[in-house]
């Protein structure tokens, strides 16, 4: 009766210990209904004090996900396993945050104890299991209970006591499960968070520098609170990873505001505002250094960062509505997103307190409410970008429209500083010329040289200034026309050497054998180029000699090069100054820029008229030693029995109406076609008068100015050329004879009907030219 009685209190008592334990094939409840926890505070027990001390009181856990908030306690767990199979199970149990520090099992058997440990403040190559949950190995042997110990502590974030045992098979599938929203998850904010970084680069809206970071930190956030920060980033954990969630969560907080600032434009629509967002920034900057100074003011960081987070989000909504309020437009988008944010921060912080229910949309309900916050927003970004295009769009426009404006006044500015520029220059080289060829004394034939070689060269400043306005627009073009180049390069020789000669130089010309008498191509440029290169020889040789060379050779093509060599034994340059000689205004970024003077464009518009001409052109220069100058040019040249001329000495009077306004300028034309016996002209101060001649006399040659009062030489040209007045008045050869020098002008004038164009100063024998050329071209219709 004895034996029996013991036996039968050993069948109870095993009865009541398999009923005590949590069976995970037979159990219908869960693991947490079987287990039971303590709290020791700051306690740093052993295990084996825990299982001997018995005052301590195990209370049961009040669901699958207790939480006991905020806290850096230590907490027990107790609970018991039975394999009632009679075989050995293996089962993995998930516990705890991914986050929490501590996290150590101890399985307790009759014949040992074995410690498995987690938490993220060890190496996470110590993990009994590696992954990035605090997940555990269990192996069961059959009919056999276990008694399991879990320790969990953290830092000062909440602790939570999950408790989900399963089997290989259902632990893999949930796993696969959770990798593919994962992947969803991060790489929607990857992608949106790189995408609009993108788009501030080359848009410069901080809103999207902000939002970029935003959407960036939230990555770092939640990546942390799963682990995989510990796991793939910091796999040493330690003291930056123990605070990684809380600079991710302060950064998040604070780039949000950042973003809603600018992207709400607070401080023009709602400037009182302001003040709240400094204070909230001013919070997070005393929270974030918080989180480095002691292990104590880290753990006051996690309930201050949640709380300033929450009032952050009451108060954006609270924005929200006074907007709508106040009738501020603000896009749909970007209020729904809020909304979703606010929710799923709810949704996880009411989780974590137990008051919602623990599964898999709790637990991640930030995540959802930051991924649905993300598309919508993203959404309002592209709103923003839609209306930023169209800003720019208009924008560009009114550029446009006001550049085109701006060019349209800058050639009206060129045009007159054009014509007031070059009519007086005209005056005084064509009285400077007059007055040479009158005076025999040598004293007074040096002053008007040196008034026509001042008045040359500001005629060559004026033509750098016009022509570099030309090349900038790239509207510089030649016109073709038939002159005697060695007459040409005389004139300028001579003004040159004059010049030269009165600073003590030695000045040379050598034209050599083989110049054709008549070429094709653009007689204006063509002295430009030379007179430019010889100018600087002048300008930049203090003593010694210059040498002005040239030579013609007869191409297989049929052309003529001309090749121009100029020396001086100047100042020189080195190899940096010549390899930049002809950038734009280069001379005045030298240090002798004061010494020489000059304006600087010479050789920049030698070398683009060298390339119109289809030429070459090379320097060669030492400092102290001096330049050389080698040009090339292909001339077409022209036989003299191709020209065709019809001398006028021959002929009838020939009759000339000048129309022109400027009495010096009517003097000049006066006294070049005085010079011919057989020219008679009559004189008309504007086209109105031209008009009114042209109803009484028909006229062989008419020179028009074409600004002019009370009617211009456009609108007379059009009325001639209408056939109102005449057939055959409407025949006569114009030629344009004015101070504008624009290609516009130039080619405005051939459109309405112009014979030729030339420009002032009026050069008497190309005036000459042109007046038999059309005549003669007249003559031929007739």
């Amino acid at each position: 009766m004895k034996y029996f009685t013991l036996l039968l209190c050993l069948v109870c008592f095993s009865l009541h210990a398999q009923e005590n334990a949590y069976n995970p094939e037979e159990s219908k409840g869960e693991l947490y209904e079987y287990g039971t926890y303590v709290k020791v505070d700051h306690h740093d027990y052993k295990i084996d004090e825990i299982i001997n001390n018995e005052t301590l009181n195990f209370i049961p856990l009040t669901s699958d996900n207790h939480s006991e908030g905020f806290t850096c306690s230590s907490y027990w767990v107790k609970f018991s396993l039975y394999n009632s199979s009679d075989y050995p199970k293996i089962y993995f149990l998930e516990t705890g945050r991914p986050i929490t520090d501590v996290a150590d099992l101890y399985q307790v058997s009759a014949s040992r104890i074995q410690k498995f440990r987690s938490g993220d403040q060890i190496p996470f190559n110590e993990r009994q299991v590696a992954h990035r949950a605090t997940v555990f190995r269990l192996e069961l042997p059959s009919a056999i209970q276990q008694d399991f110990y879990l320790h969990l502590k953290s830092d000062g974030e909440t602790i939570n006591i999950p408790l989900h045992i399963r089997d290989t098979e259902e632990f893999m599938f949930l796993e696969s499960k959770q990798q593919l929203f994962f992947g969803i998850f991060y790489g929607l904010l990857c992608f949106a968070g790189l995408i609009y970084l993108f788009f501030y680069f080359s848009m410069k809206e901080k809103s999207f520098l902000y939002y970029g970071f935003y959407v960036s930190s939230i990555v770092f956030l939640q990546a942390a609170l799963d682990g995989f920060v510990f796991q793939y980033i910091i796999p040493e954990g330690g003291y930056l990873n123990s605070r990684m969630v809380m600079i991710a969560a302060v950064s998040s907080n604070f780039f949000l505001l950042k973003y809603c600032e600018h992207f709400l434009k607070i401080k023009t629509q709602l400037p009182r505002v302001k003040t709240f967002f400094k204070i909230t920034y001013a919070v997070l900057a005393l929270v974030f250094v918080m989180i480095f100074i002691t292990p104590k003011s880290l753990e006051y960081t996690y309930p201050l960062a949640n709380l300033n987070g929450l009032i952050s989000l009451i108060f954006l909504l609270t924005i929200l509505f006074i907007m709508y309020y106040k009738g501020i437009k603000v896009d749909y988008y970007f209020s729904i997103g809020i909304f979703f944010l606010v929710i799923g921060l709810l949704g996880f912080i009411m989780n974590n307190l137990s008051l919602l229910p623990n599964n898999f949309y709790t637990l991640n309900s930030a995540k959802f409410g930051a991924g649905l916050e993300v598309v919508f927003l993203s959404l309002s970004m592209t709103n923003l970008i839609r209306m930023l295009r169209m800003e720019n769009e208009n924008s560009q426009n009114v550029a446009l429209q006001k550049s085109e404006e701006i060019s349209q006044l800058k050639s009206f500015f060129m045009s007159n500083i054009s014509h007031e520029l070059r009519t007086p220059i005209n005056a005084i080289r064509g009285i400077s010329g007059h007055l040479l060829e009158k005076e025999t004394l040598s004293e007074h034939r040096e002053d008007y040289e040196m008034i026509n070689n001042a008045s040359l060269s500001l005629l060559s400043s004026v033509n750098d200034i016009l022509d570099f306005e030309k090349i900038e627009k790239d509207k510089l073009v030649l016109r073709i026309e038939t002159f005697n180049p060695l007459v040409l390069l005389n004139q300028i020789s001579l003004n040159w050497k004059s010049e030269a000669e009165k600073k003590g130089l030695i000045y040379t010309f050598d034209a050599g054998d083989n110049i054709p008498l008549k070429v094709h191509g653009d007689t204006e440029r063509f002295i430009q180029i030379i007179n430019n290169v010889l100018s600087n020889a002048v300008k930049f040789t203090v003593s010694g000699r210059i040498d002005f060379k040239l030579r013609c050779t007869l191409q297989p093509s049929g052309q003529t090069r001309f090749s121009f060599t100029v020396t001086d034994t100047g100042v020189g340059m080195g190899e940096d100054k010549k390899n930049n000689a002809f950038d734009s205004f280069n001379q005045m970024s030298l240090n002798d820029k004061r010494r020489f003077g000059g304006i600087g464009l010479g050789l920049t518009i030698v070398k683009h008229l060298v390339v119109l001409f289809q030429g070459r052109i090379h320097i060669e220069s030492s400092i102290g030693e001096g330049t050389s100058v080698f040009i090339d040019l292909p001339l077409e040249a022209v036989s003299v029995s191709k020209v065709d001329l019809l001398p006028v000495e021959n002929q009838k009077l020939l009759r000339v109406l000048i129309v022109e306004d400027n009495k010096m300028n009517q003097l000049v034309i006066v006294k070049l076609l005085s010079k011919h016996k057989n020219i008679r002209y009559t004189l008309s101060e504007n086209g109105q008068q031209a008009i009114d001649l042209l109803t009484q006399q028909v006229y062989d040659v008419i020179l028009m100015d074409l600004q002019m009062p009370i009617m211009d030489g456009f609108e007379a040209t059009k009325i001639i050329r209408s056939g109102i007045l005449g057939e055959t008045v409407s025949g006569i050869p114009i030629i344009a004879v004015t101070a504008d020098k624009m290609q516009e002008t130039h080619q405005r004038v051939l459109n309405l009907g112009m014979n030729d164009y030339m420009t002032k100063p009026i050069d008497g024998n190309m005036l000459l030219e042109k007046i038999e050329n059309c005549f003669n071209a007249n003559l031929k219709k007739v």
